[in-house]
């Protein structure tokens, strides 16, 4: 039988860890628009890219760097809140690709990443087109790739290398110590981005190998 004094003491509020924090509509939309500015960024990115002099250098860095942060706010906002739009389940993934893969060629069109310094490219490109075919597969069978802190570590070094190459004259004139100036010091990041894409983009391999290989020991 009930107690009269537990059916009038106040029902006490859920432990903190079970309360959800709800994403209300505008917060949803907000983090659909800034999935999708990188991708409307990108068309304009390209055709400042080709204006010549100071504002070709200034332009396209700027664009750069705000739809870099648009994409990182846009998973802040995610994972703040926990939950993603399908849409932006969709799109996330390909916004920043399309972002790298553009001013990587950009880049190498122009010169500024040139020679050798090519190959860190297609390292950084091939690992791109290799990880978002793995995240498909591994789909299928419901299992979700997680980001490490190392391949978040190659996120930021690859963007910051493309930011500092796509600075120009401009970032020549403000880092300059002896045979180092913006463009050295650029690809120099790139070159570590690149090795770091090897290590992490071989991780990914294993992980969808591995799984590929059960699955075949199943049927």
């Amino acid at each position: 039988m009930t107690s009269i004094a537990s059916c009038c003491s106040p029902k006490r509020p859920p432990p903190p860890s079970l309360i959800r924090i709800e994403s209300p509509p505008c917060v949803i939309a907000t983090g659909n628009s800034l999935t999708i500015s990188p991708i409307i960024i990108v068309p304009v990115f390209v055709l400042t890219f080709f204006i010549p002099g100071f504002f070709g250098d200034l332009i396209p860095f700027f664009l750069f760097v705000l739809a870099s942060f648009t994409d990182y706010l846009d998973g802040l906002l995610a994972r703040f809140f926990k939950e993603e739009s399908k849409l932006g389940e969709l799109l996330d993934p390909i916004a920043d690709k399309i972002l790298v893969a553009a001013a990587l060629i950009l880049l190498v069109m122009n010169g500024t990443i040139k020679n050798y310094e090519v190959i860190a490219a297609v390292i950084i490109l091939t690992r791109e087109i290799l990880v978002s075919g793995l995240r498909e597969f591994l789909a299928k069978g419901k299992i979700i790739m997680q980001v490490t802190s190392l391949a978040k570590m190659k996120t930021f070094i690859q963007m910051t290398s493309i930011a500092i190459l796509l600075t120009g004259d401009i970032g020549n004139k403000i880092i300059n110590f002896q045979d180092y100036n913006a463009q050295t010091v650029g690809i120099i990041l790139l070159w570590l981005s690149a090795f770091l894409t090897l290590y992490t983009g071989y991780d990914y391999l294993r992980k969808g190998i591995d799984h590929a290989i059960n699955e075949d020991n199943k049927s």
